[in-house]
């Protein structure tokens, strides 16, 4: 919904108000939609349409979760929302089902969420929140909005009402402090992999490129690079911080890190635990699909079938140090490499930065909520089990929080296979009852000496298990 009057079904108290809808909170409207007996939800983005992470729709590139891991089904495989809904509402259900594909093409993944925002009631597009605020007279959350036009300006102002908040305001890329002044000139060519398609025909036409970065994100863009360039004058250097350009980490009992049962682990550990914990688990969600690692050597060495090295470079083990511009069209970098304490300059036309995202910091926005808000030793926001902002008693509404809690709850927090069910653990507690049943053991894996299984009753601590010796 877009143009909606400000006032319109928004001067009522709502049972939920979701700020953003990118996929998690997109989730969270898609089954709150299906709570028994109705639920008041209405929810807010600033963006005119729903748009997920359109720079990186590369041609042929899938995402690295299955199609179950869809909004709803894990929590809902009835629900009208799901991905097989959207196939059926487009007549595609048997073409589907012939082409055999687990892992779905992100465009794809884009087009069925662009489905579920045009169709879903209560989505508000083109709607900016300023400001959350605790109302202690209306013992409600208000919620200030400026509606806006087609082209971004202000339109109109709003306020809502609300007993809870859902943030679901995602993340924002992130620039290494050596490239931000580069980054931030427009007339050098040092972009964000979360912007390259719409720079895509500019860095084709650079003489030589630099890609930085050792994720999914930097090898998708060196193949479609790779791909695109005459065989013997590629000019591409491509180059990373970690030691290696590593795989994902995707055997079965790996991606057992991404389930209910890992994710109340983690969460029961303590603080400084869970702050070493982190960083080392990289792999687990900054690797390299295999099958993209394979396409590209593949087409090295496709290219190096009639003699001779395609013109690349790849380098990991490397860092930034800092970097300067070369006369108006030029980039260059001053390298060095961690394992060998060796340092060079390498000079570019164009930099493409993936070096991955950042939670975006939620301070402003919640400027208001700062007296009520209790952080942990590092000033970050303490966030219960069920992902609600720990606040003084006398705010008696929750804030709850989706894609800003790894600091809580692990790597799975960004994890879409966790959106459905942490949407519908949210409602279960929200609501008090539970109008998604969800299952009290999803691994095999006993993380810890003691299994925490999911509580039967909402609001119910987490049943410990012994392990039998």
């Amino acid at each position: 919904m877009t143009g909606t009057p400000p006032t319109e079904q928004l001067d009522q108290p709502h049972d939920l108000v979701g700020i953003g809808i990118g996929p998690f909170n997109l989730s969270l409207a898609a089954l709150a939609h299906g709570v028994p007996g109705g639920l008041a939800a209405t929810f807010f983005e600033q963006q005119p349409v729903f748009r997920w992470h359109p720079g990186l729709l590369i041609e042929g590139s899938t995402l690295q979760v299955p199609f179950l891991a869809d909004l709803v089904t894990l929590a809902d495989p009835t629900s009208p929302w799901s991905f097989l809904s959207y196939l059926r509402s487009r007549d595609r259900l048997f073409p589907f089902y012939f082409a055999e594909r687990f892992h779905i093409q992100r465009a794809e993944y884009d087009a069925y969420c662009r489905w579920v925002g045009d169709n879903l009631p209560g989505l508000h597009f083109g709607h900016q929140v300023d400001a959350v605020r605790w109302s202690a007279e209306r013992d409600l959350f208000e919620v200030d909005f400026t509606q806006l036009d087609p082209d971004g300006e202000a339109e109109a102002l709003g306020r809502a009402y609300t007993r809870n908040i859902a943030l679901g305001v995602g993340t924002e890329p992130y620039v290494p402090e050596p490239l931000r002044p580069l980054a931030e000139a427009p007339a050098v060519p040092v972009i964000h992999s979360a912007h390259y398609l719409e720079h895509r025909a500019r860095l084709l036409a650079a003489e030589h490129v630099t890609v930085i970065g050792s994720g999914q994100s930097g090898a998708e863009v060196f193949l479609d690079l790779l791909r695109s360039r005459p065989t013997g004058a590629e000019k591409l250097h491509w180059l990373a911080r970690t030691e290696a350009f590593a795989p994902m980490e995707y055997s079965k009992l790996g991606l057992e890190h991404f389930t209910p049962d890992y994710t109340r682990y983690f969460h029961h550990l303590p603080e400084k635990v869970r702050n070493d914990l982190v960083p080392r688990q990289w792999q687990l969600h900054k690797g390299i699909d295999a099958d993209t690692i394979a396409a590209i050597h593949d087409e090295l060495y496709r290219r190096s079938m009639h003699g001779g090295w395609p013109d690349t470079v790849l380098t990991p083990g490397v860092t930034v140090r800092t970097a300067g511009r070369v006369a108006t069209t030029k980039v260059e970098l001053h390298l060095e490499h961690t394992q060998q304490g060796s340092r060079s300059r390498l000079t570019t036309d164009a930099v493409v930065l993936a070096t991955g995202y950042r939670e975006r910091p939620l301070d402003q926005l919640l400027a208001g909520l700062d007296p009520y808000m209790r952080r942990d030793s590092t000033g970050r926001p303490v966030v219960d089990g069920e992902f609600r902002l720990k606040l003084d008693p006398a705010v008696t509404g929750s804030l709850y929080v989706q894609n800003a809690e790894r600091h809580t709850h692990g790597v799975g927090a960004p994890d879409l296979g966790l959106a459905a069910w942490r949407s519908a653990s949210i409602l279960n507690t929200l609501t008090g009852k539970e109008p998604y049943p969800l299952p009290r053991r999803t691994a095999f894996t006993s993380f810890g000496l003691e299994r925490r299984e999911a509580p039967g009753i909402p609001g119910q601590a987490p049943a410990l298990t012994p392990l039998e010796c």
